[in-house]
């Protein structure tokens, strides 16, 4: 097998293994438009990382990170709904870092990498990164398994058994802000959230815990790697959507699973 393509799969399985149980908590809180307008915010944080001339991947998660506490205080202001403000940001985000890549860096970038991922440009430490990012988030997500779960089934129950419920919610933000900004390499900004809600989406129909269902996601967003970067080297297909397409077949599958289970 070409280095490449181990590169590849191994940077790939790394952000399959956090993002099931995170986008588990994503579908049970109906946060995918926020997966969404953290996704494409990624691009501006590729530009401030062109203009200081710095790590883009590092650039990108700071990014990723101030947008995320920046939603933090505007929901708090509760001036818009929360579905508005992420429509408005979301795409507002996405045009900015699109006209302010193309005027600062023409041809300096693959922006299409950006867009639709570029896992078989991954490097060594690339695959480092992604592995202490993942890690990292799993150690929080373990940590804060218990409080995330309370105030999933209700924020109220929650704040009266003393669970801190907007340290926890913006805890959550913040890690799906990290995984987020390592996904991008992987699947590109304009897919990051189909990796992480469709595994999840495919669990939910399989699994009776939500333990269980943040294991299978991994399980399943692990095959969509493995089936997708098969794909991308059998047929020459875009690895990215290749990948988003194996998640998506891997959807079908449950729904068909569990109308035989029934």
């Amino acid at each position: 097998m070409p280095e490449f393509l181990l590169l590849a799969l191994a940077a790939g399985l790394g952000v399959a293994l956090i993002a099931g149980p995170l986008g588990c908590f994503a579908v049970w809180r109906r946060m995918a438009y926020f997966g969404d307008t953290m996704a494409h915010s990624a691009l501006l944080g590729v530009t401030f990382g062109l203009i200081l001339e710095v790590n883009l991947n590092a650039a990108v998660a700071v990014g990723c990170l101030l947008l995320a506490l920046a939603l933090v205080a505007l929901q708090r202001s509760r001036q818009l709904a929360t579905d508005t403000l992420l429509g408005i940001l979301s795409h507002s985000t996405l045009a900015l870092g699109l006209v302010a890549i193309s005027v600062i860096s023409p041809g300096r970038i693959n922006l299409m990498g950006y867009l639709f991922g570029d896992i078989l440009a991954t490097t060594g430490a690339d695959v480092i990164t992604i592995w202490l990012v993942a890690a990292f988030v799993m150690a929080a997500l373990i940590w804060l398994w218990k409080p995330l779960l309370a105030i999933t089934v209700h924020e109220d129950l929650a704040r009266v058994e003393g669970v801190h419920v907007s340290a926890v919610r913006t805890a959550l933000m913040l890690l799906m802000a990290l995984v987020i900004a390592i996904a991008m390499k992987v699947v590109g900004v304009l897919l990051i959230t189909a990796l992480l809600i469709i595994p999840a989406a495919a669990a939910r129909r399989l699994s009776h815990t939500p333990e269980q269902m943040a294991v299978t996601a991994s399980a399943i967003g692990a095959s969509s790697v493995i089936g997708g970067l098969a794909a991308s080297f059998i047929w020459d297909w875009p690895a990215g959507p290749a990948i988003v397409l194996a998640a998506a077949a891997g959807f079908v599958l449950s729904l068909a699973l569990s109308t035989l289970r029934r």
